[in-house]
């Protein structure tokens, strides 16, 4: 029979087409004997059914005449090989994925034949067979609307009752192989996007609500196993970044397939991740680590890095209204409100809890702990009655020994406290928050983070509408905003309460957003003049403060603008240094390059640093693997640090002062000082020394120097500067003009630390820094961290002069254009040094 199969044909007709049929309905058994003949026609057929759905309509007709698809399942029935199976799968995907006529696809589906393939008991240990099968559910799905998806559903009064499509799909969406969980996932989304009423109740009913259940148990593994990594990295180093990345990765597609599968519109989904997210991750694992005191169960909690990160996260993929709301709400919530009232572990977090007053507040609001003591409470922090005891104009800063010490006031804690790690994730959490549209304009005003523009336009509103004395708020020098919290904030406080478990102490809970706003300058002014902190993440501060006030000198208090100049002071101080240091030379173009990267920062729509950042290892600097003074890369590490936050302060400085950034910054120009140099006495232009030009000896010193092992070189030495760069020149005398020589070697003369030897005094021994230092950029300084540290090697010479005298001459050249280096590098940039700031006494 199979012989025949062979015999000439033209491949693409309706004859051939009813040979393969013929010949298939006649196989009683498929075994090692015909299976190849069984396979070949499946496959043939599948191309068949292909052409003749976009050529001629016949081919389709005798598939439907002939019920070929009864022919495949029994295919399947009779056979005993996996062989079989797998072509018949990738036969039905392929033939699926191409069919373009409706009717055709209305054909496929309208009977039980699809619904038997996508329900037979396959052998899924084969990983083969089942990456087919998944092939196949996602080739159908990809064909659903409205009303395809009723052909493969079983409904009983209008309700859909039984749908195998999903049902069986479903169970591999938590597969070890992520491209089956891809599959799945896409599947889902196919299912969810149709849009049909009764097949979306199905899906948000139980049992098959359970998947979104295990969907956000499974993302939660994934954050705890992140965590691990991260916790890891701080031993192992930058080795573990290509794993946390990719585990970074991970979650955010799942965060973006909670995205995709909530933009579907299935109202009953999106409350369901939404509570899920809140009652599952984020209440018991996320909000816990953001208490400073906490202790962490390495096995199941997650730390405040990781807890940041997944919050910014969060809020920026997943766009649920009520989901931001509630967790901005929840920062204005007691610490305490995490706190089981039990000493038992809650997801891996264990704190020796004082519950000396609890029956107190339990009495005053009216709740009683549930039966297995695990209620959680929340007393959300009645700032008013605080505030009355202290003076608007104190110094807000958070007080976590206090009652109604907030989790907001923990991220502010992190600020003037943390390490750079959670200064950067509270930067990036109040950064996410203010970018977060789904958040009510109360919720960042009680939060002390609503954009002034925002809050001018919210007093403008209710001033036209006649609310309250708005008119008078909105004109007023203080921009006060009248105390009370919004009907959206009771909202979501009451949601906490009554739909989360969270008990709350509800009595006249007020916020002043004016004190709220202050403490958070107070904690960016308290950052800026921190010395332990980098300037990439001062920089995001900047940014957060950029955003949160106009150009107006009105919003500093006092001690701000005191705190600011005299920090200003000190780093100017150490700009002065850097004019002596290693790389005078370069240390204006870097005030202007990082001049106009600071200001393309703070004026950017969004802050530039991506919040995984906070989870990657520290590059370690070079200048922490290297004794302080031996090496040119470390301190150019630090003129760049220095430099960043130079001119962070110094464009907060105009900021404060009501103007609009230059820019450029405020340097002198240059000015031709060569008249009675060296580089004019030895016949050098401008554009300094060249390699083979010649020029005039007349205050070189005759030294010698061996570059290679025995093999030592009579040269000419001289030290020259030119403006605000300078050389170190090896040159060799012409014979046939005696005072003239060639350039041989040209070196940096920046950073050459000169040192007579103390017990030769004729030998000079000098540092060759390169020439030229790579831009540090963060993110690029993260991912490669070995690139830069092998880049710059610092080399040494040391040059023998004939006599004591003639080592002295030398040295005392290179000290004297050092200094006129550093004299000059100091005149331009002079304009920067000083600030003249008048403080208003007003604001005392």
């Amino acid at each position: 029979m199979w012989f025949s199969f062979w015999r000439s044909r033209e491949r693409f007709s309706l004859d051939e087409f009813r040979f393969l049929t013929d010949q298939l309905m006649k196989v009683q058994v498929v075994n090692e004997v015909n299976k190849d003949f069984v396979i070949e026609a499946l496959r043939s057929i599948a191309e068949l059914i292909t052409y003749g759905d976009q050529h001629d309509v016949a081919y389709f007709e005798f598939f439907m005449e002939k019920q070929v698809m009864g022919e495949f399942v029994r295919i399947l029935r009779i056979s005993r090989t996996v062989i079989v199976s797998l072509q018949l799968l990738q036969t039905m995907s392929i033939v699926i994925q191409n069919l373009k006529n409706e009717h055709s696809i209305y054909y496929m589906f309208s009977n039980e034949h699809i619904n038997h393939l996508i329900t037979y008991s396959f052998d899924f240990r084969n990983e083969e067979l089942l990456s087919y099968y998944i092939s196949f559910l996602r080739a159908i799905s990809g064909k659903l609307n409205k009303n395809t998806i009723s052909l493969l559903v079983k409904t009983d009064n209008e309700e859909v009752v039984s749908f195998p499509l999903y049902v069986e799909a479903i169970r591999f969406a938590f597969h070890e192989e992520s491209m089956i969980r891809t599959a799945v996932r896409a599947l889902t989304l196919n299912v969810y996007h149709v849009g049909d009423e009764a097949v979306n109740k199905f899906v948000a009913s139980d049992p098959h609500a359970d998947y979104f259940s295990n969907l956000v148990k499974f993302f939660r593994e994934q954050c705890i196993n992140l965590d691990k990594l991260v916790n890891a990295s701080k031993c192992m180093g930058p080795a573990t970044s290509g794993s946390i990345l990719s585990s970074v990765d991970e979650i955010e597609d799942n965060l973006y397939y909670f995205s995709d599968v909530i933009s579907a519109g299935i109202p009953d989904i999106g409350r369901l991740i939404t509570d899920l997210m809140l009652k599952v991750l984020i209440f018991p694992s996320v909000l816990p680590s953001l208490r400073m005191e906490v202790v962490k169960d390495s096995d199941a909690g997650i730390g405040t890095a990781t807890s940041l990160y997944l919050l910014c996260c969060i809020l920026r993929i997943v766009k649920i209204k009520d989901l931001a709301n509630i967790v901005a709400a929840v920062l204005l919530c007691d610490i305490e409100t995490f706190v089981p009232m039990s000493e038992a572990k809650l997801n891996g977090f264990m704190v020796n809890h004082d519950m000396s007053h609890e029956n107190q507040d339990s009495e005053n609001s009216g709740f009683r702990s549930d039966s297995d003591g695990q209620s959680l409470r929340v007393l959300i922090p009645n700032i008013s009655s605080s505030l009355n005891s202290h003076s608007e104009d104190d110094s807000s800063q958070p007080d976590h020994g206090s009652t109604y010490s907030a989790l907001r006031e923990a991220l502010l804690s992190y600020i003037t406290t943390g390490d750079d790690v959670q200064v950067s994730g509270s930067l990036s959490m109040l950064a996410t928050l203010l970018q977060t549209k789904e958040l009510e304009e109360s919720m960042l005003d009680a939060l002390g983070i609503l954009p002034q523009r925002k809050q001018q336009k919210k007093l403008l509103l209710e001033a036209l509408v006649g609310e309250g004395s708005a008119e008078e708020q909105l004109f007023s020098s203080e921009n006060m905003v009248k105390d009370g919290i919004g009907s959206e904030m009771d909202c979501y406080f009451q949601k906490l309460k009554e739909k989360y478990g969270l008990l709350c102490v509800c009595k006249e809970v007020t916020v002043t957003p004016r004190r709220q706003r202050f403490q958070v300058l107070d904690a960016l002014v308290s950052l800026f003049c921190r010395s332990n902190i980098s300037a990439e993440t001062l920089w995001d501060g900047g940014w957060l403060l950029r955003q949160l006030l106009p150009y107006s000198k009105a919003d500093f208090r006092s001690h701000h603008l005191e705190l600011l100049k005299d920090t200003f002071h000190n780093c100017t101080s150490c700009i002065l240094d850097e004019t002596k240091g290693s790389w005078p030379d370069l240390l204006i173009m870097v005030l202007c390059d990082e001049w106009r990267k600071c200001k393309r920062t703070i004026e950017a729509s969004s802050p530039r640093k991506d919040p995984k950042s906070m989870l990657l290892p520290a590059h370690k600097s070079l200048s922490e693997e290297v004794a302080s003074g031996e090496s040119s890369f470390a301190a150019g590490e630090r003129l760049f640090e220095i430099v960043k936050v130079f001119v962070l302060l110094h464009q907060l400085h105009i900021f404060s002062e009501g103007k609009l950034l230059p820019d450029q910054p405020p340097i002198h120009p240059t000015v031709d000082v060569m008249e009675t140099s060296r580089a004019k006495r030895a016949g050098i232009d401008s554009l300094g020394p060249k390699q083979s030009a010649e020029l005039s000896l007349v205050d070189a010193v005759p030294c010698r120097i061996a570059f290679e092992r025995g093999k030592e070189c009579h040269f000419h030495f001289l030290a020259i500067t030119i403006g605000t760069s300078g050389w170190l020149i090896l040159a060799d005398e012409l014979p046939v003009r005696p005072s003239f020589g060639v350039v041989r070697v040209v070196a940096p003369l920046g950073g050459c630390n000169p040192r007579i030897d103390e017990k030769h005094m004729r030998w000079l021994h000098l540092r060759i820094r390169p020439s030229s230092f790579p831009c540090i950029d963060g993110a690029k300084h993260t991912a490669h961290p070995k690139v830069k540290s092998k880049a710059l090697v610092d080399g040494r010479w040391t040059l023998a002069f004939r006599d004591e005298d003639s080592c002295k001459a030398a040295f005392s050249m290179i000290v004297e254009e050092l200094k006129l280096l550093s004299s000059e590098v100091e005149r331009r940039i002079k304009p920067m040094l000083a600030i003249e700031r008048t403080i208003d006494t007003s604001t005392k």
